[in-house]
């Protein structure tokens, strides 16, 4: 296996890229699909290995699979007698294997899905997707590393009230409640763009769904879905990725296909740190031509600063002009990333959920090992402003998030490559 990336420091990335679906959007839209029999297409879907893992999962399930690289067309034929188990073996490699959770339990009144693994980014429970399934009257519980929910008289709606606004549980309570009897009020939603575009997905479906993109999501029961044909919205963790490699190397970069709509804050911060920001036609333009001032940032639910971005503010910190303090408010774990770029030279000092860092003017070059997707994507850019080869193990985790990452950075006029 090619797992590794290679990566020679000194580059200033000037180009054009083009964003392709969002996998934290097209990932759920598999899932959801499950609630219609008959063939389902999703276009816009990227090329990941995610998309790969769930293809396989829903085809375990009985559906049958077409995927067409060259376009990212994706279809999926849903059969009417549907498997409800989902295996550990899959749903390890992959958060997002627990969105089938709720389809499942509105569709056949049963779902047995393994606890599911993905990225260490810290401690990420299903303790609101099980209450939230449990107020609409299913039995949802932990059993020998699955998690088993049965509603065998169907579901009712409810009125929920989430401690936190998960992503995960909103799309899960989203899911099972568009086939249950009756109103569903769901308080503290997720409010992401990605919420929004599963929302319109379930409508073209025939959901009766309202207050997308609000905190407060309405949803009244129908009997049956039907197949749909929609196009995912472009990537914006992408995005932000392209806009922070072209302020991190002092670059150039034109963004094709994307929605800086989805991105105010990011983009602003990124302002703040001394890049000139220009909208085109179909995206933007990101231009930094000196060394980045530090900016502090604290990462929160949409619309704040994305805790996906977050290896990415940190690594342009690492190499600014100033002090920084970057704040994590979502997920414990993504200070992991911190250790390794400690080892290209990166002065950070890590105090509970807030890192210090203290800026300096090049990184060295070290081997360093990717602990998960967007912290790939950080050291690979973190390498890119090295002194020499940088080693980034762990390559199949960027594959997961990042399509024909190495292949877009060398077309920027990086000296980027996959090595055994």
């Amino acid at each position: 296996m090619l797992d590794r990336f290679k990566v020679v420091g000194g580059a200033s990335l000037k180009g054009e890229v083009s964003v392709t679906g969002a996998k934290n959007s097209v990932l759920k839209l598999m899932a959801a699909s499950l609630l219609a029999v008959g063939k389902t297409t999703i276009r816009n879907v990227p090329e990941i290995a995610d998309v790969e893992i769930m293809s396989e999962l829903l085809t375990r399930l009985g559906c049958k699979i077409e995927y067409s690289a060259p376009n990212g067309t994706l279809n999926i034929d849903v059969p009417e007698k549907l498997g409800h188990r989902a295996d550990y073996d899959l749903v390890r490699k992959m958060r997002a294997s627990i969105n089938v959770l709720g389809p499942l339990v509105a569709r056949l009144g049963e779902a047995e899905v393994a606890l599911p693994g993905g990225d260490a980014i810290g401690s990420r429970g299903l303790d609101f997707h099980l209450k939230g399934l449990a107020e609409l009257g299913a039995k949802a519980h932990n059993e020998h590393g699955y998690v088993i929910a049965e509603a065998p008289h169907g579901l009712v709606g409810a009125e929920i009230t989430l401690d936190f606004p998960s992503v995960g549980a909103t799309e899960n309570i989203m899911t099972a409640a568009v086939l249950a009897k009756g109103k569903t009020i769901l308080d503290n939603a997720a409010r992401e763009p990605d919420i929004v575009d599963l929302g319109n997905f379930l409508i073209s479906m025939g959901a009766d769904i309202t207050g997308l993109g609000t905190p407060k999501i309405e949803i009244i029961g129908v009997k049956t879905l039907t197949p749909t044909d929609h196009t995912t919205l472009p990537d914006r963790v992408v995005t932000g990725t392209w806009a922070f490699a072209a302020a991190i190397t002092q670059g150039d970069i034109t963004i094709h296909n994307c929605r800086p709509s989805d991105l105010e804050v990011p983009l602003d911060k990124l302002v703040l740190a001394g890049a000139v920001i220009t909208t085109t036609k179909d995206g933007i333009r990101v231009k930094m031509d000196r060394r980045p001032k530090a900016i502090d940032v604290a990462t929160l639910p949409y619309p704040g600063f994305p805790t996906d971005l977050q290896p990415m503010i940190i690594a342009l910190n690492s190499i600014a002009d100033g002090d920084a303090i970057v704040t994590e408010n979502v997920f414990e774990g993504r200070f992991m990333f911190v250790n390794e770029l400690t080892r290209l030279g990166a002065k950070i000092r890590v105090d509970g959920h807030h890192a210090a860092i203290s800026g300096i003017p090049q990184l060295s070059s070290a081997p360093v090992v990717a602990t998960d997707i967007r912290a790939g994507a950080g050291l690979i850019l973190a390498g890119l402003v090295s002194d020499g080869v940088t080693f980034v193990e762990g390559g199949y985790h960027v594959d997961r998030g990042y399509p024909n990452f190495a292949e877009q950075l060398q077309a920027l006029g990086a000296d980027v490559s996959r090595v055994d």
